[in-house]
């Protein structure tokens, strides 16, 4: 009898290694932006320098896109408003909690936030290895010494932007396919720098230094118009579930970049961790092709 069923094509296949490959440049350039970031941040505040970023970034994309405003249905600009408030929350939540706690860390909580999409799409019993291994290395990742690193404010902001991670990876992948091009993207971080206008100018009082308006025209660049844009493309070809476990590189790259960067150390349980993350991520990626 004839086996009846289909191996992936060549040219699925090939997306599939595109989009991984996007995912992993997207997280590289969240994390080094996070890192490159933290003097700005530390000189005018998490907030405003954040709301700067999506302000900065909105402006670049409506330029380059110029999205057709006046033709979306009421499901076009609902998905996409949705998406803007997941964008600002998480970013916002993440940028804060980076002035509370290591980097790696910071990053080690919010993966939560894909991992639970991942878990929640496994069918197969097997496929439950990936976050397993993962959340082993997160766990790694967040001691040090025998103890927990951070302070309880920072954490609970960590995982405020891994709930608001969470939903970006579900709504992302919805305004990618109801939206041509980059369309939904350049709508929702419209819709996100509103949203985060009040909380940014609340925190210095209604004042903008120039000097912070230079600063963030760069860093909106590595965060958060470059990683958007690639996550939203790689959405495209890559299924929730997948995109999700995929992330659990990021922790790994959040410490790199974090030693690298901002010299916070790294132990053994540190590298214990990367190697984990990295297992789980490969692992992933390899069973969904």
């Amino acid at each position: 009898m004839q086996n009846t069923s289909t191996a992936p094509s060549p040219a699925i296949k090939t997306a599939t290694a595109g989009a991984a490959l996007l995912c992993v440049l997207s997280m590289s350039s969240v994390q080094f932006g996070a890192a490159l970031s933290a003097p700005t941040m530390a000189s005018y505040g998490s907030l405003s320098t954040t709301w700067l970023r999506l302000s900065w970034a909105a402006v670049v994309l409506a330029v380059l896109v110029r999205p057709r405003l006046f033709s979306y249905s009421r499901a076009h600009w609902m998905a996409a408003c949705a998406l803007g408030a997941a964008m600002a929350g998480m970013t916002m939540c993440f940028f804060a909690a980076l002035q509370r706690i290591p980097l790696g860390l910071a990053v080690a909580i919010e993966f939560l936030g894909p991992l639970t999409v991942a878990t929640l799409s496994v069918r197969r019993l097997r496929a439950l290895l990936w976050p397993v291994l993962a959340i082993a290395g997160v766990v790694l990742l967040s001691r040090e010494h025998g103890g927990w690193i951070g302070e309880p404010v920072g954490v609970l902001l960590a995982s405020c932007a891994a709930l608001g991670w969470g939903s970006y990876i579900v709504l992302m992948k919805k305004t990618g396919t109801l939206f041509a091009g980059l369309e939904g993207l350049s709508v929702s971080l419209l819709a996100a720098a509103l949203v985060a206008t009040p909380i940014g100018l609340a925190q210095n009082g209604g004042h903008v230094a120039l000097a912070q308006i230079a600063a963030t025209a760069g860093l909106a660049l590595l965060v958060p118009l470059l990683p958007y844009a690639l996550e939203m493309i790689a959405l495209r070809h890559l299924p929730a579930a997948s995109f999700g476990i995929l992330m659990s590189v990021e922790p790994a790259i959040g410490a790199l970049a974090g030693f690298v960067v901002l010299h916070q150390p790294m132990g053994s349980l540190q590298i214990a961790g990367m190697l984990l993350v990295v297992t789980a991520s490969v692992g992933a990626v390899v069973s969904a092709r």
